[in-house]
């Protein structure tokens, strides 16, 4: 593939090695003479404990997603090199984890820095403004399958079927977020997948790139800052101050441009996604105490029962929880 790109020279036999990290795919970093280069390419079956498949048809649309969201922020994803949509893989740039940390080892080792979260909902903004009531991008992205499949199931569905109780709620928000289609969204915004750039955030993995609903993306990253409470709990309040930091410059950015209220949809959805982490089928690594399990299904329980619409009232409620 990177041959055909003219990445790579016909005698070249560059040195690869795995990258470690996600579940969905298969990453290489391969060292050319123009340089190291990072090439992904979409597993079928994601390297998680439960049987969780996905179309690998994805890949062409996180391409995608990658050179439209560098085209309204530059810098905001890497740079796409080359897509071979026959082979499955594309390649892009590659950033070295010396200039580009990853924002989820910079909140695990405590370091909550609420000015980059709040570039990060600023970011997120500009890409869900710029792209909102485009029938063209939408058009480039008809991937509601691929977004219930990866996405949908696995995180709502699947919490709905652990929980019998919730399930009315759960598969509600489910519907509606499926039936949204407002913007461009990402649908995996976790720190794991932004990078800490010298030149701001940086977006990585848009492997659920989707016309879709934008509060799915504000909902899915402040949900982590939420979580990370419980993995380093004395770093707790500068996770909180990172949440208000990130939503409030989300809505007004946000604000400015053509889409209608989306926190009061981040409101509703965030507790979903909540309990997903702990009984999806994609459960955060760091939650491993059974207490702190039932602290999450207590509070989210609590919000899916008596839904609000501000995301403040959701902060407050498991800044009490805890």
């Amino acid at each position: 593939m990177l041959r055909r790109a003219g990445l790579a020279a016909a005698d070249e036999w560059p040195h690869s090695q795995e990258l470690t990290g996600g579940v969905a795919s298969d990453i290489w970093r391969l060292d050319l003479g123009r340089g190291p280069v990072c090439v992904k390419r979409a597993r079928a079956k994601l390297k998680v404990a439960q049987d969780w498949r996905a179309p690998v048809e994805r890949n062409a649309y996180e391409a995608a997603w990658l050179e439209t969201a560098g085209g309204i922020v530059p810098g905001a994803a890497p740079k796409v090199l080359a897509h071979d949509p026959g082979a499955g893989m594309f390649a892009m740039e590659y950033l070295d984890p010396g200039q580009y940390p990853s924002w989820k080892d910079e909140l695990l080792a405590g370091r909550a820095d609420t000015d980059f979260a709040a570039r990060v909902g600023t970011r997120i903004a500009q890409i869900h403004s710029a792209t909102a009531g485009d029938d063209g991008i939408r058009a480039r992205f008809p991937t509601d399958a691929i977004f219930h499949a990866i996405r949908l199931a696995p995180y709502l569905e699947a919490a709905a079927a652990a929980h019998p109780d919730l399930a009315p709620a759960l598969m509600d928000l489910s519907r509606v977020t499926g039936n949204t289609h407002a913007a461009l969204v990402h649908g995996d915004v976790s720190p794991k997948n932004i990078l800490a750039g010298p030149g701001g955030p940086v977006f990585l993995d848009a492997e659920c790139a989707w016309y879709g609903d934008p509060a799915f993306d504000l909902a899915f990253c402040l949900n982590h800052l939420l979580l990370k409470c419980l993995a380093r709990p004395g770093a707790a309040p500068g996770y909180l101050e990172c949440f208000d930091a990130l939503s409030g410059a989300y809505g007004e950015t946000v604000a400015k441009g053509p889409l209608p209220d989306v926190e009061a949809g981040a409101a509703r959805l965030l507790p979903g996604l909540f309990l997903a982490r702990v009984d999806g089928k994609s459960p955060v690594e760091y939650i491993t105490n059974e207490a702190d399990r039932e602290r999450v299904r207590r509070a989210a329980g609590k919000l899916l029962s008596d839904p609000v619409s501000r995301l403040g009232d959701v902060r407050r409620a498991w800044a009490d929880a805890l």
